[in-house]
């Protein structure tokens, strides 16, 4: 019985024999397809992305104005007036879109996906700009005067045509008219200007001078960002009108916004303008336009004229290089030209109704040159320090902060004070 019982088992054991093998072999199949898996799904997952990145920039090319298309090497490149071409063949392998501007590719754009940080891939877009070879341009071994790096929410610009160039923040992409703008902008004769003609106003103050010497050396030495901190009372508005006017003679700036954040302010600053005598019997108003949002009368005082000429729409909406003026508003109706007049700051000294006429505009980022913010130090809730700078970085300018005493917040965003006239001197030289 044993015997039959050792075949009984011996049976048993006959029927498995193969069973770890096969267990063995199961288990690296459902390995190698998960490994499979594992590879595929991110590529998918990679195309996909990319995509969503080309559509949100290809949408944000398009809505100002640049006409996106695909390569096409039958197609010269004087074929093209504003058009963004995909993926432009360059010896480091194709940019994303190369801009052409009447015949010209005058920037590349280097698209990537949302959780790298553009800043860190201009590198990339450098190449893609030294590589163009149908190029009439040559900036120091740069073929393609500017680049920009985005995954079509951040975006990042550099102008390479200088050796000392800094790349920047912008809210989205300039237009195909911007560019051929900032193209043909030669800051040197504008900061030799101010070499040749040194402020010698009879009316300033040397302190007010000094002032004015301090921004045009910051603005040539390549600074973008900076304030002037000047004790109340000593003639900040004044020293601002002057610094516009010699912005505007030189040519480095035309088109510039002066920001306040109460109407009563942005009277006064016009009553400044009107005032302001540029040359003897000449007064800032004869040589250059000075715009204003509506006021009321009360916004002016008793013995003051009520007198003011506004904005024109399409200089908001459509800048050009001829235009040279001086528009002055609050920043909480620049926000309701922006954004809205609900997302506008909550609490300010005007009712609603007072900006109801203060609708959304699409006012693209190169429409101002110069923005100067009038007591920029203002004590600001958290949400209305966001809503403030979201204004300011809207645009592509050089911007000037003006206050008597800096808060953390602008000192924060601003960054360089270039001028201080404090109280303790204003007092001591009288």
């Amino acid at each position: 019985m044993q015997s039959v019982g050792g075949e009984s088992s011996g049976c048993v054991r006959a029927k498995n024999p193969n069973r770890k093998f096969k267990d063995r072999e199961r288990k690296m199949f459902i390995s190698k397809s998960n490994w499979f898996l594992i590879r595929i799904r991110p590529l998918w997952q990679m195309k996909q992305n990319r995509r969503l990145e080309k559509k949100r920039i290809n949408r944000r090319l398009e809505a100002i104005g640049w006409k996106v298309t695909s390569y096409d090497v039958s197609k010269p490149l004087s074929f093209y007036t504003s058009h963004a071409i995909e993926e432009y063949p360059t010896p480091s392998g194709p940019a994303d879109y190369a801009l052409v501007n009447h015949g010209q590719i005058i920037a590349v754009v280097e698209a990537k996906k949302l959780t790298v940080g553009p800043q860190n891939v201009l590198v990339q877009a450098q190449r893609y700009s030294k590589g163009v070879e149908d190029s009439s341009f040559n900036f120091n071994g740069f073929r393609v005067p500017f680049i920009y790096s985005t995954n079509g929410e951040i975006f990042w610009f550099q102008d390479v045509r200088k050796p000392d160039s800094r790349s920047r923040k912008v809210s989205g992409f300039h237009t195909s008219g911007a560019l051929r703008e900032i193209l043909e902008k030669d800051i040197e004769p504008c900061c030799n200007w101010f070499k040749i003609n040194p402020n010698r106003h009879p009316r300033l103050r040397p302190y007010q001078i000094e002032a004015n010497d301090a921004v045009e050396e910051a603005i040539c030495a390549g600074k973008r960002r900076l304030m002037l901190a000047m004790a109340t009372g000593t003639g900040k508005t004044y020293t601002a009108v002057s610094q516009i006017y010699r912005l505007m003679e030189s040519g480095l700036a035309k088109r510039i916004l002066f920001l306040v954040d109460r109407r009563a302010l942005a009277a006064q600053a016009v009553q400044a303008f009107a005032t302001f005598e540029t040359k003897p019997g000449m007064k800032f108003d004869q040589n250059y336009e000075v715009y204003s949002q509506r006021f009321k009368r009360e916004d002016f005082g008793e013995e003051e004229k009520f007198d003011f000429k506004v904005l024109p729409n399409n200089y908001l909406t459509n800048p050009q290089p001829g235009h040279a003026f001086v528009y002055v508003c609050t920043i909480q109706r620049m926000r309701a030209n922006l954004f809205g007049w609900q997302n506008a700051f909550e609490l300010t000294d005007q009712d609603v109704d007072d900006e109801s006429e203060a609708t959304r505009e699409d006012i693209p980022i190169h429409a101002f040159d110069v923005i100067i913010a009038d007591e920029c130090h203002r004590g600001y809730t958290a949400q209305e320090i966001s809503k403030w700078r979201e204004v300011l970085e809207h645009f592509d300018a050089i911007q000037i902060g003006l206050t008597a005493t800096p808060a953390a917040h602008t000192t924060a965003y601003f960054k360089d004070i270039v001028y201080r006239y404090e109280y303790e001197r204003a007092v001591r030289e009288g």
